[in-house]
C-alpha cells in the first residue's frame, strides 16, 4: 500500500536545540510507522558542520533506528553508491538548521530538490527545523543572514512559514503578508506542524506553552489565530490518519 506524504516542520527544536528533550525527535520516528526506521540527516544548511553530524548520531542511535547522513560539502558524502537511491530508501529524512538560502542553492546544484520531491511523493517522511522547516514551503521568512527577509522554498507545501516565531520575525511576516505573500503559519520554538499531503493534520509541541498560529491577510489586515496544539509530554498523541 502506498505510504502517505508527510512533512513535519518544526519552528525550532529537536536534538540541536532542546538538550534532554527528545519529544519531537521521538515523534518523527514514530510517524514513519516502522519499528526501526531508516533515518538520513541532511546538515546542508550548516555547511555540513562536523559537530552537527556528531550530535545527530548521538540523538539517533543504532539501537533505535538505522541512521545515516549526507554531506554535500565533503568528498566522502557519507553515502555509498547512488545518492538518489539511498534517499528514496529512507523512512525519514531529517533536515538541520542554518541558512535556507545556502541549503536550497546547494540542493539545486546537486539535483536534490527533485530527489526530495520524489521521496516525499513516495511516502518518505520529511522533517526539519528552522531552515529545515522553511525549505518545504512556497515562501517563508528567514533571519539567518541578518534582518528577517522573504525567501522562496521548494513549494512542496503551499503557503508560507515563519520559524522561531516571535518579536522581529512576527512583524516582518505580517508585513510580507500585507505585501502579497501567501497565507501561512508562524511556528514558535518547540512547536511543529504535521502535514499529511498538503493539509495540516496536527500541531504538536515539545514544550507546554509552545504555539503555532494560522496567519492570513484580508483586505490589508493580518489575522493571527492560535492552532490547537497537543503537548507531547502530557500523553501519547493520537495517531494521525495518514492514509
Amino acid at each position: 500500500m502506498p505510504r502517505a506524504r508527510q512533512i513535519i516542520a518544526f519552528g525550532g527544536g529537536g536534538f540541536s536545540m532542546e538538550a534532554g528533550n527528545a519529544l519531537l525527535d521521538h515523534y518523527v520516528l514514530e510517524a514513519t510507522g516502522r519499528p526501526k526506521p531508516k533515518v538520513c540527516f541532511l546538515p546542508t544548511a550548516s555547511g555540513d558542520a562536523d559537530h552537527y553530524v556528531v550530535r545527530f548520531y548521538r540523538a539517533f542511535p543504532a539501537a533505535r533506528c538505522e541512521p545515516s547522513h549526507v554531506s554535500l560539502f565533503r568528498r566522502d558524502c557519507g553515502v555509498a553508491g547512488d545518492l538518489r537511491a539511498s534517499l528514496l530508501d529512507q523512512d525519514l529524512i531529517y533536515v538541520g538548521g542554518g541558512s535556507v538560502v545556502s541549503l536550497l542553492g546547494v540542493w539545486r546544484a546537486h539535483g536534490l530538490d527533485a530527489v526530495l520531491r520524489e521521496a516525499w511523493q513516495a511516502g518518505v517522511v520529511l522533517c526539519g527545523l528552522s531552515a529545515g522547516s522553511l525549505c518545504w514551503f512556497a515562501e517563508g521568512v528567514s533571519a539567518f543572514h541578518g534582518e528577517p527577509c522573504r525567501v522562496g522554498g521548494l513549494g512542496l507545501l503551499p503557503g508560507s512559514n515563519a520559524v522561531h516565531y516571535g518579536p522581529g520575525r512576527r512583524e516582518r511576516f505580517h508585513a510580507e503578508l500585507q505585501a502579497g505573500m501567501a497565507d501561512g503559519h508562524g511556528c514558535e520554538d518547540g512547536a511543529a506542524l504535521h502535514f499529511v499531503g498538503t493539509d495540516l493534520a496536527r500541531v504538536i509541541c515539545s514544550r507546554p506553552q509552545a504555539q503555532a498560529y494560522a496567519v492570513r491577510c484580508r483586505e490589508g489586515m493580518v489575522v493571527e489565530e492560535p492552532c490547537p496544539a497537543h503537548y507531547l509530554g502530557a500523553t501519547a498523541a493520537p495517531a494521525v490518519q495518514a492514509a
